[in-house]
């Protein structure tokens, strides 16, 4: 590497326009990262860039938008991090979202999955040759402990009623699956990838109505001023992202600087990678509006 810029450290983080995606990011840039900010709207995702450069002092800083649900989006945006930065060291998979009633994505995925689970997925996928190239480096999935067994025959929400928490959870369950599978395939390749959960934490996830506002709602009589800030649950994300403890850690689940117990669908190795296969059907090019025959081979595993 010749260049000041191919030895910086560069990171990607989605989700990055407020929250714990902003935070995370901040805190990357003050410590002298170059930093991508995947966002989904451009106007917030301006506003955001000029608070961190303004916090950290950073000039660093990168804009990429994309609605995570999108497909078309998402290969676009991966193809122009890639046209960006040589390198990629790290990508945080921070973008979360949950809605109060179903919605289908422009390729007919229930939206939950497609933002939550599928997004990071596909958006992963197309980056593994940069951060591989890139090696040593790390994939952080976050997640939560609202988790909800995966219904494979039933992933798009179409003979259940649905429902916002169940199908957060679901999708989110996803990431510990996508962690544990993806880090068996990246054995030997310098690229490491772990789950965390940040805790509870101040958030407007899903907006005051979404699967966190209704959490907190639940326990703000209790916990009130207890209820951490972004910037406090971003600490445990930046532990996997910097910690030189955590150099060859992979495929591991994390709290609060400690592994976790995951639940019992996501040690199903065979769960796992059958979710790697319809997650591979589901974005494979090109898909189109509405195909439900790809659909289908989650019912079939």
């Amino acid at each position: 590497m010749s260049t000041g810029s191919e030895r910086k450290t560069t990171a990607l983080v989605t989700g990055a326009n407020s929250g714990l995606g902003k935070a995370i990011a901040a805190a990357l840039a003050a410590d002298g990262t170059r930093v991508g900010l995947l966002v989904r709207d451009r106007a917030r995702g301006e506003a955001a860039l000029q608070d961190i450069r303004a916090s950290s002092g950073s000039d660093d800083l990168h804009l990429f938008v994309a609605d995570l649900a999108d497909q078309t989006a998402i290969r676009a945006v991966a193809r122009a991090v890639q046209q960006r930065f040589e390198r990629l060291h790290l990508l945080v998979n921070n973008a979360g979202t949950a809605f109060p009633e179903r919605r289908l994505s422009p390729q007919g995925i229930e939206c939950a999955l497609a933002v939550n689970h599928l997004g990071p997925f596909l958006l992963t996928t197309l980056l593994l040759d940069l951060l591989k190239a890139s090696a040593p480096a790390r994939i952080v999935n976050v997640g939560t402990r609202i988790t909800t067994a995966l219904d494979f025959e039933d992933l798009n929400w179409e003979r259940r009623p649905y429902r916002m928490l169940q199908a957060y959870g679901q999708s989110k369950l996803g990431n510990l699956h996508f962690t544990f599978e993806l880090a068996r395939r990246l054995q030997g390749s310098g690229v490491t990838v772990n789950c965390v959960f940040p805790g509870v934490f101040k958030s407007n996830l899903g907006g005051t109505d979404g699967a966190q506002g209704v959490f907190l709602k639940l326990f703000a009589r209790l916990l009130g001023w207890a209820i951490p800030s972004p910037e406090r649950a971003a600490r445990r994300v930046l532990y996997l992202a910097n910690a030189p403890a955590l150099a060859e850690t992979s495929g591991q689940y994390f709290g609060n600087r400690k592994t976790i117990a995951a639940p019992a669908q996501a040690l199903d190795a065979g769960a796992n990678r059958r979710l790697w296969r319809i997650s591979e059907a589901l974005t494979a090019e090109p898909l189109a509006q509405g195909d439900n025959d790809r659909l289908g081979a989650s019912r079939r595993g």
